[in-house]
């Protein structure tokens, strides 16, 4: 190709996105969660990757996508917005019409950032209870050697 496109930088690489969302998986499997499916976006919001185990619900590919693309809509973590969701729930409305319908506030969408804090994506897990979903998306981040963020400052 004598042009190639060169210079888009779009965060989280494919090389740690797959390992984010098997090692997410795994984790899953290790806490006996219900079938889960992941959903790693880059900065820009783009779709990286998507795995879903067998015996997942037809809806939690969108209700992943929708916890990690709530969080990097405000570029908060998914405890966050939850709380945002309560004490504001008429911006959460109306970010949630700017958004299509596509963001989800709750646990499970987790911010992936470097070790500069810089946001590089993040991660939506969608299959079990919200607790959980986050908790397997944080083990799958910290397995790529990167800092979750769960809107949670601990």
């Amino acid at each position: 190709m004598p042009n190639p496109p060169i210079g888009f930088q779009h965060g989280v690489t494919l090389d740690q996105a797959q390992r984010i969302a098997t090692a997410s998986l795994e984790e899953g499997r290790r806490l006996n969660l219900a079938p889960l499916t992941v959903v790693v976006l880059d900065s820009a919001g783009q779709l990286k990757v998507v795995l879903k185990e067998d015996g997942c619900s037809l809806l939690r590919p969108a209700i992943a996508h929708g916890k990690a693309f709530g969080a990097m809509g405000l570029g908060f973590g998914g405890r966050e917005l939850a709380r945002r969701s309560q004490g504001m729930p008429g911006f959460m409305n109306a970010f949630s019409d700017l958004a299509g319908g596509a963001a989800v506030p709750v646990p499970g969408g987790v911010l992936i950032r470097d070790s500069q804090g810089t946001i590089l994506g993040a991660v939506g897990i969608s299959g079990d209870l919200s607790d959980k979903d986050e908790a397997a998306a944080v083990a799958g981040i910290r397995s790529a050697g990167l800092t979750p963020d769960t809107g949670d400052d601990a």
